[in-house]
């Protein structure tokens, strides 16, 4: 069907230089990257996406309506926003974070529904890298006769994308590595003793990083020794647990530990070698199992992200000892380091288990923010190689 381009365009934002304007997308973009956050880690295979409909009152610019893409994936942000504002939307501005889709799939395209509401000028922050989209929304927009703007805070939105991006050119789900060690650079005990590390804030930032990702991976080693739930337990966030994922070649951990008794409740995945007889109890209690036995060890890690991303999962937070850390690490699968450190020194602990990495240690990694959580610092890093080809492009 063809859409006719909107007759009664409203002058965005009247007579304005040009920089003022680029300061006000700028404004209104932020704005739209910090709305999509509310969603990560709940929209299933799509990403979090945020959309603003902005439109002048008087010689003032306005929000008249604003979505995010809904928890499970639909309806997309542009929806959400285009209904809110109703006949406002017609003759504004839209602020989307991640180009607008121009494909038929579950749900018509978001690029046609905001011809149709009679936008006259949109505002983006990323480009969208699936083939079925890229390029092709802003094309579909532009033929329509709608003023598009791309490119602003790309970065900014590409951060709280990363999932979505990476799986989507990638095949794999966006990798966070996170790390606590003491300031001597100890991560543990090798008798599985249980030790304080970090304080509560730090602990309460880790639980923040569980709630934004799809999926939080350990290796069987954390399980045997901790029993953990790997949970969000924030207040107000306790629905937004990810799905677990443990790497357990040998099936090593008890039917009785307490990721198995409540994988009923909490989607839980077991990557092992161990042969289907084994595994059946498991699967009974809801155990999803991924199947390792014909890949070779040195190619098990690709696999493995590979077939998560197959499954849905665009973000893993990979949260366990040394060994597992040491592994991706090596295998460069890592695309974000968090180190949380102590100002402790456990240079006494028997047993001591050394960090694979740490801030005084560190070759391959930029470091790219660094906060003070009490007596606790976390330092964020991202690989040296993504940084040279960012300046090469």
């Amino acid at each position: 069907m063809k859409i006719d381009p909107p007759t009664d365009r409203l002058e965005i934002a009247g007579d304005i230089s040009s920089q003022a304007q680029a300061r006000l997308d700028e404004r209104f973009m932020a704005a739209a990257i910090r709305l999509a956050r509310k969603h990560e880690g709940l929209t299933a295979e799509n990403p979090s996406v945020a959309a603003l409909i902005v439109r002048f009152e008087n010689s003032i610019p306005i929000i008249v309506g604003q979505g995010v893409t809904e928890i499970g994936g639909r309806p997309h942000a542009e929806v959400i926003a285009l209904g809110k504002a109703g006949h406002l939307a017609k003759g504004a501005c839209a602020y989307v974070t991640l180009e607008p889709c121009s494909h038929f799939g579950i749900t018509p395209p978001c690029a046609n529904a905001l011809i149709a509401a009679g936008i006259t000028r949109v505002v983006v922050a990323a480009n969208d890298p699936d083939t079925r989209v890229s390029g092709k929304g802003f094309e579909t927009l532009r033929s329509a006769g709608i003023d598009v703007v791309t490119g602003v805070l790309a970065k900014d939105a590409e951060y709280g994308l990363a999932g979505f991006l990476k799986r989507t050119t990638k095949k794999r789900p966006f990798i966070t590595l996170k790390l606590a060690m003491s300031a001597d650079g100890i991560v543990g005990a090798h008798s599985g003793e249980q030790v304080k590390i970090t304080n509560n804030i730090s602990n309460a930032q880790v639980h923040i990083l569980r709630a934004i990702n799809d999926a939080i991976l350990v290796g069987s080693g954390t399980i045997i020794n901790d029993d953990p739930s790997l949970t969000c337990r924030l207040n107000g966030l306790t629905d937004r647990s990810p799905k677990r994922v443990i790497l357990d070649r040998r099936l090593q951990i008890s039917a009785k530990s307490h990721l198995i008794q409540t994988a009923d409740k909490t989607s839980t995945i077991i990557a092992t070698k161990s042969k289907n007889e084994v595994l059946q109890p498991l699967q009974n209690q809801g155990v999803s199992i991924l199947d390792l036995v014909n890949v070779r060890e040195d190619q098990q890690l690709y696999y493995m992200v590979g077939e998560l991303a197959d499954r849905g999962i665009s973000t893993l937070l990979v949260e366990g000892g040394a060994q597992i850390a040491k592994s991706f690490l090596d295998a460069r699968l890592v695309d974000r380091l968090v180190i949380f450190q102590s100002n402790k020194n456990l240079v006494g602990i028997n047993d001591a288990v050394n960090a694979p990495i740490s801030p005084q240690n560190i070759d391959d990694f930029v470091l790219k923010n660094q906060l003070t959580f009490g007596s606790d610092i976390m330092y964020e890093y991202e690989p040296q190689n993504r940084v040279k080809n960012r300046a090469k492009g």
